[in-house]
């Protein structure tokens, strides 16, 4: 299938491993110029052959995306090389587990920083060279406890629905630019997050979710907006 985003330039943060690395390699199958963004460069060295070898262009830029001041060189570095920035997908590692009384206040600010500050500073950075297009496709990594909450990961349960809040509120916002903002919700995929988490059981392909990632920001995919797909193998079980 023709996704329709071959030329198209992709920012994908947090991908030297995982989901994020999983979704840059399918950008660049379906013919994106692609940045990747980690704080390992080893790591970030890896990924980087994995998405040259699937046919993109690829710039490799070590930072930590939680960094307050790092998504804004994050998306001046895609425009200074590649010229624009048509599709973000905003991808930050999650939170350690905790209880509902055992984390600190400390940890919750931490956690939102990464799992929903993090995604909103990228968006407010590359909103600007989308709409000057008429175009652009923002997608968040976040997970389906958004739409089930995980027992004992409330860090990551109380973050990532804020962002899906923020998010649908920002879709109806900007849906008159040409600018689509939806969620991509993992469930238990084979990673090294899972391997961390002492996940066991069935386990998704990294790949088949890059692909869903990539159809999010297809242009197919132009009135699909204000979403948050679970890609979970049927985890989730609450009707809405």
């Amino acid at each position: 299938m023709d996704l329709g985003i071959a030329g198209k330039v992709a920012l994908v943060t947090a991908s030297s491993k995982g989901l994020g690395r999983a979704s840059a390699v399918a950008l660049a199958a379906d013919g994106c110029r692609v940045v990747i963004n980690g704080r390992d460069e080893a790591a970030l060295a890896e990924a980087s052959a994995a998405v040259d070898a699937a046919g993109g262009e690829v710039l490799a830029v070590v930072d930590d995306v939680t960094d307050p001041e790092a998504p804004a060189r994050l998306v001046a570095a895609t425009v200074e090389h590649f010229g624009g920035l048509d599709i973000l997908v905003a991808n930050a590692g999650g939170p350690p587990p905790g209880g509902s009384f055992s984390i600190t206040d400390q940890q919750i600010l931490d956690a939102v920083n990464a799992n929903l500050l993090t995604s909103v500073r990228l968006a407010r950075e590359a909103r600007p060279h989308m709409a000057a297009k008429g175009w652009g496709r923002i997608c968040c990594i976040a997970s389906y406890s958004v739409k089930q909450p995980i027992p004992g990961l409330v860090l990551s349960n109380v973050a990532r629905t804020g962002l899906w809040a923020w998010a649908k509120t920002a879709a109806q916002e900007l849906a008159g630019e040409g600018i689509t903002v939806n969620l991509a919700l993992p469930g238990p995929h084979a990673t090294d997050r899972m391997r961390q988490l002492g996940g066991s059981g069935p386990m998704g392909d990294p790949g088949d979710f890059g692909r869903v990632v990539a159809f999010l920001c297809s242009a197919s995919a132009g009135f699909v907006t204000g979403t948050a797909l679970q890609v979970d193998g049927g985890a989730t079980l609450g009707l809405l």
